[in-house]
């Protein structure tokens, strides 16, 4: 397989599982958002990939950012391409190996993860069905120079208000950005930061609930 994973089988004998694949944030690795599989639902099967950068201390970003006194923060474009051509291979990999039903494939993202979930269901249209994106933003730079509008894609959208990583308006744009693809979003908002409160895991359990 093109990425190291961590997997949790469907807890229900399922011939063509749902699928759902989890990509952490910068810095992190593939147990941080591992944590969340054993609350969802039963017949899914949940993968959750480690990035391929290696920044240590047990870290991985999917790509660098870098940080000058010219530009201040800046991302990788390069870098951050490549990993959205690996996820989507990794994806392929995932479909084949576990025979999943290829109607049902969930992508979620966390900050970073968010960020390339996004540029992936434009790069790669319907590859993936549903994205949630935690903590993200559509970077408008990873999308390609002709958008198809024949994409499908369903997205759910969450942000805190007091995230001091990336500032509440990128992700307030991301739902106007999809609606000019005349693509579907869920957004909302709660009281916290750079992070998942309680109450929006139990939002987006439900929302993939409901789609399975």
């Amino acid at each position: 397989m093109s990425l190291h994973y961590l997997v949790r089988e469907p807890k229900t004998s399922i011939e063509n599982p749902p699928l759902l694949i989890l990509l952490h944030g910068y810095g992190s690795n593939e147990e941080d958002l591992f944590s969340f599989a054993q609350e969802l639902p039963d017949e899914l099967l949940i993968v959750s990939a480690r990035a391929p950068y290696e920044m240590g201390y047990g870290g991985y970003a999917w790509y660098a950012i870098n940080f000058d006194e010219i530009n201040g923060k800046f991302s990788d474009l390069v870098q951050a391409n490549e990993s959205v051509d690996k996820i989507a291979s990794f994806i392929d990999e995932l479909k084949e190996k576990y025979n999943t039903n290829p109607e049902k494939t969930f992508l979620l993202g966390f900050s970073q993860g968010a960020i390339l979930s996004y540029a992936l269901s434009f790069k790669y249209p319907n590859k993936v069905q549903y994205v949630v994106a935690l903590s993200g933003y559509i970077n408008e730079e990873l999308l390609p120079k002709e958008i198809n509008t024949l994409i499908y894609t369903d997205y759910y959208i969450s942000h805190g208000t007091v995230d001091q990583v990336l500032p509440i308006d990128w992700a307030r744009k991301a739902p106007i950005i999809l609606k000019s693809f005349n693509l579907e979003s869920d957004y909302s908002e709660y009281p916290v930061g750079h992070g998942v409160a309680p109450q929006n895991f139990y939002s987006f359990k439900n929302w993939i609930e409901k789609r399975l």
